[in-house]
């Protein structure tokens, strides 16, 4: 049985592997590719998240399972997945905790205006009075994808005194379903998106719902960049239709130097560092790999299979 594994996660996996896994670690994208071409299993995660695609349309013809990182498969060709029966495993649940951290901290940020208080820091400037008076205390959020992450953002935000709504495309468990949160953005100082990137959620947020949203209400994106209509959200940002917005994702990243978000009003961009902003991320994914190794070797069920069809 051969795979091809990331080098960075070498010293986490080696001292686990069983004897006669025969692994061949890539430190390139050209190594990925070349160690795909015989591979059974994959683990070829890289950056930009291109690579991943290209590494996995130069795989063989024994291909049958692949493992991310990534809780989004936006970058993986999905269709050519279905096509050569090959099980993915996603990583969803591993950055959960550090995404959600990441998300209330633009919540918090967007009601006490941290990012003016640093910029005046930068000035050296002493302000005469806070330049965000928001409380979180008795104000409402709408969490767009009710999932791993979005959970912990609501458990997050309820300890803030905060009342959480989800939304699930099921409605399950007194969440919003698919299509019912759009009537409702008017209710909300804060909607969240944290939904899986689908063909379904792409633009969900667009000029109508824009216009829907309170006129100080704050849309915090943690997800992904091309589920808003971006030139849709600079407009209302520039006519300061809504409070602002918080995005740590965007379309396409980097984002150009050059992007009007950068410039509109009331926008913070953060660089799609959410994910990132922990130490544990390279564990807990050699963890999940070892664990649903052992389950694919042994025929069992593995843990985060994706629904291809579905996109997540």
């Amino acid at each position: 049985m051969k795979a091809v594994l990331p080098a960075l996660a070498r010293p986490l996996l080696e001292p686990h592997l069983p004897a006669d896994l025969d692994v061949a670690w890539f430190a390139s994208p050209d190594e990925a590719k070349v160690g795909i071409k015989d591979a059974e299993i994959a683990w070829v995660d890289m950056q930009p998240t291109a690579l991943v695609a290209e590494a996995i349309r130069a795989a063989g013809p024994r291909l049958r399972w692949i493992t991310t990182i990534y809780a989004g498969l936006d970058a993986f060709p999905l269709g050519l997945l279905r096509e050569k029966n090959v099980t993915l495993t996603n990583g969803a649940g591993i950055n959960a905790a550090a995404v959600a951290d990441w998300a209330v901290m633009g919540v918090l940020t967007a009601a006490k205006r941290l990012d003016d208080v640093v910029r005046a820091h930068d000035r050296r400037e002493w302000l005469a009075g806070p330049p965000g008076t928001g409380e979180l205390e008795n104000t409402r959020a709408l969490v767009i994808g009710y999932g791993a992450i979005g959970r912990r953002i609501g458990d997050r935000l309820a300890a803030f005194g905060v009342e959480v709504v989800g939304v699930t495309r099921s409605g399950r468990d007194g969440t919003l379903g698919a299509d019912a949160w759009r009537d409702r953005l008017g209710d909300f100082d804060w909607v969240v998106l944290a939904a899986p990137s689908t063909n379904v959620t792409r633009a969900m947020i667009g000029a109508a719902e824009l216009a829907a949203m309170r006129p100080g209400a704050w849309l915090v994106n943690i997800a992904r960049g091309d589920m808003i209509d971006q030139d849709a959200l600079v407009a209302v940002l520039k006519g300061r239709k809504i409070g602002g917005a918080i995005l740590d994702t965007t379309e396409p990243e980097p984002l150009p130097s050059d992007h009007p978000l950068w410039a509109a009003p009331n926008c913070l961009v953060t660089m799609h560092m959410s994910g990132r902003s922990q130490t544990s991320m390279f564990r807990k994914a050699a963890a999940l790999f070892l664990e649903n190794l052992a389950a694919y070797r042994d025929g069992r069920p593995m843990t985060n299979v994706a629904n291809l069809s579905a996109g997540y």
